[in-house]
Parts: C-alpha cells; structure tokens; sequence
C-alpha cells in the first residue's frame, strides 16, 4: 500500500519534530560546536526524509535517524574542510541536570573533542545515547570487538588527557541511573 504524498509529509513532518531537539544536542556533544550541530541535524533529517517511504516502516525510526546522524559526523570529521575544533564553542548544551557542574562538563567536552571522530562517536553512543556495546555495533556498522577496544582507547584517553581526576568525578557526580552521562 502506498501512502499518498501529503500523508508521507505530514508524518515526516511530526517525525522530524520530535526528534530534532534530541539529534541537534548530540550533534553537539559530538562536534562542540552548533552550528557544525545544526548542520549535521539538516544533514541527517534530509537522508532520513529521502528514504522517509521505507524508514517509516521501519521498527524504530528513530535508531535509523541517529545511525545517519553518526555517520554523517565520522563523513563530515574526514573531509578537509574540518576545522574548527570543539572547545571554540562559548555556549553550554540546552539544559544540563540539577546535579550536574558546568566546568566539569565543557571540560569533558573539550577532551572529546581531542578524541578521534571514531573513539568521539563510540564514547557518545556508550554513554551519551546509553547503548549497550551491540546496539553501538549496529549503530556504526562495526563488530562488538571493536567497540569494546575504541571504548576503552577512548577512555584511556580521557583520562591522559583530564589526569584521571575529571572522569572520576564526571563518573560519580554525572552518571544518571543507567550509568549515562548528564550534560
């Protein structure tokens, strides 16, 4: 059965709604910067809407959207244009939780930033978006194995790069109940 185009765009329309407050801010965690966020988000909601006849059908839409979102970041971090680096940004994420300190999180934000865009993308997912290690695996197209390493070359990272004192903190002062980062 077709859907009849003002049906298709209608849908599309109340989709792209609701999930684009969600993608602009993890666009965000990923790039540092909103405008590259805004970017991304248009970017990801154009392929989304090109393919909105078969995505609609899909099981969960919305996992489909932040996979294109992901990928558009890692094909966007590998063209020459990339620039501007993540701790340029003046401005903190929309809302950050009641328990949460500013510092502490530009402060993650700009040693993200250091991050390779793979290790970046594979740290958000784990604990930005909360995916378990296979659902980051689907997400990225890679294997569980390589998750688990980027994940833990990631933090090791992290750690180098905030002295292992600010990750610490960040784990026990910003982790929510299922263990996700709060920006």
């Amino acid at each position: 059965m077709r859907l009849k185009k003002e049906t298709v765009d209608l849908s599309f329309e109340d989709f792209a709604r609701s999930v684009q407050p969600r993608l602009r801010r993890t666009a965000f965690v990923l790039s540092g910067d909103w405008h590259l966020a805004e970017d991304l988000t248009q970017t990801c909601l154009a392929k989304v809407f090109a393919a909105w006849g078969r995505v609609s059908r899909m099981e969960s839409p919305d996992a489909y959207a932040r996979r294109v979102l992901y990928r558009s970041f890692v094909d966007e971090t590998r063209r020459s244009r990339w620039r501007e680096w993540l701790g340029a940004s003046a401005e903190v994420p929309e809302r950050p939780s009641a328990e949460s300190d500013p510092v502490l999180r530009m402060t993650l934000v700009q040693a993200l930033g250091q991050l390779s865009a793979g290790r970046r993308a594979v740290l958000v997912l784990r604990f930005w978006e909360d995916l378990s290690v296979d659902q980051t695996a689907e997400v990225l197209g890679c294997t569980a194995g390589t998750v688990k390493s980027q994940t833990a070359r990631g933090l090791s990272s992290m750690r180098r790069l905030l002295g292992g004192t600010a990750l610490e903190e960040a784990s026990a002062h910003g982790a929510g109940a299922r263990g996700r980062w709060e920006w």
